[in-house]
């Protein structure tokens, strides 16, 4: 005969005391007894280590200063000085309104060529580091050979082809290139990686050949955020040629800053060639805006 027991109705069961401890001692509480929400690990305590060592070399640093012949007040004062002459009283002394565009255009022309030529070696070497499209070795391979370049400072590669090429416009285009390059090969394998890999494994499945997958599926997906990519390269080697124009002899409107700031020390004629380069640098952001809003 079978008898049936009845389990009396009641609380649910609670977790033993073994259960109770083992979830205690998980749990990290501050000092007052609140729990933590998130717990220290090892890279927030080597993080916080770093960032007081520099602390500490740094007060070092300024307490050893010589400062017994800098009087602050002056110059604060001289400093507040400066600022109000380039910033309020901009003039053109030695350079000519049509000279300054003209240098202008020189710069714009490095940012561009740069651009162009590294934008189109970084679309066809982003095709042999995309994991979606390429090969693992191929990708790894690629990816290694392009970090390395990337790691590489833009001044560093411009003075490095300034010694076989000479100073000039030449080294800073190669330069530029080469970082350019880099940079964009990893934006647009990026790109690339975060289609749907639905459309790729559809054409496929079609008969699709390797550059009718690239030109019907991957070049229509990502063509607004590598135009967008570009553009914010553009931007980055636009500031770099100005810099470059001073550091590498290469022209340009970073020239005539060099020498308006350094050789003759006019603060004026500095402020007006702030100003343009900042309006250009404003007026390349609302085309750049404009283009990707068409191409959308």
């Amino acid at each position: 005969m079978n008898e049936t027991v009845a389990i009396p109705a009641g609380k649910p069961s609670e977790p033993g005391r073994g259960e109770r401890e083992a979830v205690e001692r998980n749990i990290v509480r501050t000092r007052s007894g609140k729990i933590k929400i998130k717990g220290r690990n090892r890279s927030q305590t080597a993080i916080t280590a770093l960032c007081l060592v520099l602390l500490a070399i740094t007060a070092v640093a300024f307490a050893t200063f010589d400062t017994g012949s800098i009087d602050f007040g002056q110059a604060v004062l001289d400093t507040l000085h400066n600022i109000r002459t380039v910033f309020l009283e901009p003039e053109l002394v030695r350079d000519t309104v049509g000279g300054v565009l003209y240098q202008l255009l020189v710069t714009f022309c490095l940012g561009i060529l740069s651009t162009i030529i590294g934008a189109v070696l970084a679309f066809f070497c982003s095709l042999l580091c995309a994991r979606n499209i390429a090969h693992p070795a191929c990708v790894n391979a690629v990816k290694s050979v392009v970090a390395v370049v990337r790691a590489v400072p833009t001044v560093l590669w411009v003075l490095i082809f300034a010694v076989s090429a000479g100073l000039g416009s030449v080294a800073a285009v190669v330069g530029l290139t080469f970082h350019s390059f880099a940079y964009l090969t990893k934006a647009y394998a990026e790109s690339i990686e975060e289609m749907d890999p639905g459309v790729i494994e559809a054409l496929r499945a079609n008969g699709a050949s390797y550059w009718q997958i690239v030109c019907q599926a991957i070049v229509p997906t990502t063509i607004t955020s590598m135009i967008a990519w570009t553009f914010m390269r553009f931007e980055i080697n636009f500031a770099n040629a100005v810099a470059m124009g001073a550091a590498a002899g290469a022209g340009g409107i970073g020239f005539n800053l060099f020498m308006a700031g350094s050789f003759y020390f006019d603060l004026h004629e500095m402020g007006m060639l702030t100003y343009i380069v900042v309006i250009a640098v404003v007026l390349l952001e609302m085309l750049s805006t404009k283009i990707k809003a068409k191409v959308r």
